[in-house]
């Protein structure tokens, strides 16, 4: 009974706790990459989108994923352009949901 209970011990130490910092760690990483991305992307958009900052995250975050597979995997540019590629999907992410956004607050009036 005691070797179950220090194994199980031992899968939660070195198994299940260290799953759990990746875990934690790719959302907090996630986050950073979409608020970065996702605040330039809306920097380089001209006057004002009026989407949440939730709505920011995850455009810059999507734009991200689609940009960089786009520069690295299709195109196969440099990192410094494949991150003015990341920035450019996300503006365009953005740009369109902000413009539907827009019109479906004018159908609904």
């Amino acid at each position: 009974m005691l070797l179950f209970v220090l194994l199980a011990i031992l899968v939660v130490l070195f198994i299940v706790l260290p799953l759990i910092g990746l875990a934690v760690w790719a959302l907090v990483s996630v986050g950073i990459v979409g608020v970065v991305i996702g605040g330039l992307a809306r920097l380089a958009l001209p006057g004002r989108q009026t989407i949440g900052v939730i709505a920011t995250v995850l455009l810059g975050w999507i734009g991200s994923i689609i940009g960089s597979f786009i520069g690295f995997h299709v195109i196969h540019t440099g990192k410094i352009l494949t991150i003015l590629l990341e920035i450019g999907v996300a503006a365009a992410l953005i740009a369109i949901y902000a413009g539907s956004d827009r019109r479906n607050h004018h159908m609904s009036r």
